[in-house]
């Protein structure tokens, strides 16, 4: 691959210098988004008792913990629209991967261009919309241009090289099933080894001169399938210490049949065996991915630069490790709805954690308003920045999520029908309300199931209480507070894009 640093050094140089503008930009802080791929919350900061993530976990001593926060729609595409537009999927319109929201609301301004717009210099490094992992790696994916000045894709030899000796449950396919391999290849060799390198590149430019702020994007691919990490990480997780869930055919029996629907037939094939196998290499893939997130967030203090830089780390959505029977994600369980979410910089307490209830959504408006951007007056999530002041502040109170079941044709919401979408044609939407206790899953308006798990008492969710009598009037309570929020997700015109207006209609639910 031919080297871009001559022709971007340049291009840099020249984004950084420019003289028209005002004096008073200097001195708003810098942002640092870093987002990875297909991670839960097994974070040493979080509590997991095996996965070591150090780098994190500092950032976490410096800055909030967000204990209780969750995507919007546990799928890649929907969910990284919905936090870079700061919309809720039903208002950007995508419900599916390999979409972009330029098809369907095409003069909104996404959280990096709203930058942009206010004399940041925005760039992207890796995967921030929704790429095809692994095969798209090296490319600009399902990006948006308009969000970015400069876009640097690396590609390592997990892509080039290793992904052809991965373990796959389909063989040949490694993007949307359960793959993975311990490299011999050094982590710099990597893709994630790569851009972390390519971002303290950057930030070293961005040092050098401060005329203008910065907005650095930095999507990590791990610990996304395939899970590939140098074999070195891999020692640090012995596989017969790996905590395969046991009982989960008995913790089904309670469940509704679209709890399930996130299934794949191919983990009909999964052995305890390769169970461990495939916990080991996650979690090797998460220690890796920290180790390049310390890289970067170590030229950060190197440079001067982390005192006037906000750092915001979190992932596009949870992922399942056999809970509930299930893996990866697209299910509205906690370990796929619930993601990890820190923040730390100026204006930002040390060492706190927040309960509260938080949405990736919520990102927009909180970088926003911290560094005094102009932002879009739609924007459906509400500021953090209380929170960040004070950890024990309760916020709204609330997160939400949802996902779809099925595909198929159906029109789009229409002015004055109810927003709380069902069955439209083929599909079955769920959503999830999180309270600090509580969480209550609908599908189909209650029609086709109903779940409340008591979060004081069972967070692992294994016990569904929404058919107990005992808990009648919470299931009521939380069903008109969910109702009513899902009224709030559709756009203020009471019109959705329909697929067929869309003319793209071929959604790819897997994820590769």
């Amino acid at each position: 691959m031919m080297s871009l640093r001559p022709f971007l050094s340049v291009l840099c140089i020249g984004l950084l210098a420019p003289t028209a503008l005002k004096a008073a930009e200097n001195s708003r802080p810098n942002v640092l988004f870093i987002i990875s791929d297909d991670l839960n919350a097994s974070l040493g900061s979080y509590g997991h008792p095996l996965v070591k993530t150090p780098n994190l976990d500092k950032l976490a001593a410096r800055g909030v913990r967000f204990q209780n926060a969750a995507c919007q729609f546990p799928l890649c595409g929907p969910s990284r629209n919905s936090m870079l537009t700061g919309l809720y999927p039903n208002t950007t319109g995508i419900l599916a991967n390999s979409q972009i929201f330029r098809q369907t609301i095409p003069s909104h301004h996404s959280l990096s261009q709203a930058f942009r717009l206010e004399g940041y210099f925005a760039a992207r490094i890796g995967k921030l919309y929704h790429y095809n992992v692994p095969l798209s790696i090296g490319t600009n994916g399902h990006d948006d241009p308009g969000s970015w000045e400069m876009e640097i894709n690396p590609t390592g030899v997990d892509r080039m090289q290793d992904m052809d000796e991965a373990f796959s449950l389909i063989p040949g396919s490694y993007g949307g099933t359960l793959s993975w391999h311990a490299s011999a290849h050094p982590d710099e060799k990597h893709t994630d080894g790569m851009m972390a390198r390519e971002a303290e590149w950057v930030l070293e430019r961005c040092a050098k001169d401060k005329s203008r702020p910065f907005f650095l994007a930095l999507g990590f691919f791990r610990p996304h399938t395939p899970y590939i990490a140098p074999k070195t990480w891999f020692e640090g997780y012995p596989k017969e210490q790996m905590p395969v869930v046991q009982g989960w055919k008995e913790d089904q029996a309670d469940l509704p049949a679209h709890a399930l629907g996130s299934y794949k037939k191919e983990q009909d094939n999964l052995t305890d065996d390769l169970r461990s196998q495939a916990i080991q290499a996650y979690y090797a893939s998460i220690s890796f991915m920290d180790a390049q997130a310390g890289i970067v967030l170590n030229a950060l203090d190197r440079l001067g630069l982390a005192e006037n830089t906000i750092v915001v780390f979190t992932s596009d959505h949870g992922y399942h490790m056999g809970e509930h029977g299930l893996w990866q994600k697209q299910s509205l369980f906690e370990e796929s709805a619930r993601v990890p979410l820190i923040m730390a910089g100026p204006g930002v307490t040390k060492g706190g954690v927040a309960q509260a209830p938080a949405g990736l959504i919520d990102l927009y408006p909180t970088l926003t308003e911290m560094c005094g951007v102009k932002a879009p007056a739609n924007l459906q999530g509400q500021s953090l920045v209380p929170i960040l002041k004070d950890p024990k502040a309760p916020g709204r109170g609330w997160v939400i999520s949802q996902v779809m079941r099925g595909g198929g044709g159906g029109g789009g919401k229409k002015k004055g029908a109810s927003p709380a979408v069902g069955a439209v044609g083929k599909r079955i939407f769920g959503y999830s309300l999180r309270t600090p206790r509580w969480r209550y899953t609908e599908w189909n308006e209650g029609k086709e199931g109903k779940e409340l798990y008591d979060h004081d008492t069972d967070p692992k969710e294994l016990t569904n209480l929404a058919d107990k009598a005992e808990h009648a009037a919470t299931v009521t309570e939380l069903s008109t507070q969910l109702q009513g929020i899902v009224k709030t997700t559709f756009p203020a015109d009471g019109v959705t894009p329909s697929p067929k207006e869309l003319g793209m209609w071929a959604p790819n639910l897997t994820d590769p």
